[in-house]
């Protein structure tokens, strides 16, 4: 265990992920996994799950943004455990990432994305995943990261139980994905379909890279 209480990253862990990447990558495609560098505005439900599914399938450069600290009605679907309570949730998705792959490359932005915080953190990142809860800042970094060329993987609709069934759909440089109904501010959102909502968008990254 580290000093923090979170436990110790073992010698060689990214190694260890990146042998096993070869058993499913070619060369070129983990040198363009590598490379790549995706912005997470968000690291709850979404933000945190799509970020541990991105780094454990060879993304390695990640902008991490987000205001918030870990709460405890957080744990039914991030990716964050109890010692990770009261930490800002950058920090602790941080950890985790660094946790799996020691290489990792993270920039952290413990901030909330406005008109005045965006314009220095759009540009750099050409791939961006959306995962905010707010309505006006969905609108804002899809509007301003389309009309900027880059691409951008949205989230609406996952929560409840049951439901319409999860989907994708592509629109250019816009991949929205979701149930595109559901409300979670009339059912609670779940690990089951956060989670499902979440590998959407990171899939979505995915083929942004590879496709």
């Amino acid at each position: 265990m580290s000093a923090d209480g979170a436990p110790a990253c073992p010698s060689g862990a990214g190694d260890v992920l990146r042998e096993g990447l070869r058993r499913h990558f070619t060369p070129e495609q983990l040198g363009r996994l590598g490379r790549a560098r995706v912005g997470i505005a968000g690291a709850g439900g979404l933000g945190s799950n799509a970020a541990l599914m991105l780094a454990r399938s060879g993304v390695e450069d990640f902008l991490l943004i987000d205001h918030d600290v870990v709460e405890p009605s957080n744990l039914n679907r991030q990716q964050f455990w109890p010692r990770h309570v009261g930490r800002l949730k950058v920090e602790a998705l941080a950890e985790l990432l660094r946790e799996l792959n020691p290489h990792i490359r993270l920039e952290l932005a413990p901030l909330r994305l406005d008109e005045g915080t965006l314009p220095g953190l759009l540009p750099t990142c050409p791939i961006w995943v959306e995962a905010v809860d707010a309505p006006e800042t969905k609108t804002l970094l899809v509007e301003r990261a389309l009309l900027a060329g880059l691409r951008v993987a949205s989230a609406s609709g996952m929560a409840g139980v049951g439901g319409p069934p999860m989907g994708r759909r592509r629109l250019g440089n816009l991949t929205l994905v979701g149930d595109f109904q559901s409300d979670v501010a009339n059912a609670p959102p779940l690990a089951p379909r956060v989670t499902q909502a979440a590998a959407l968008l990171a899939d979505a990254v995915l083929e942004f890279i590879l496709a």
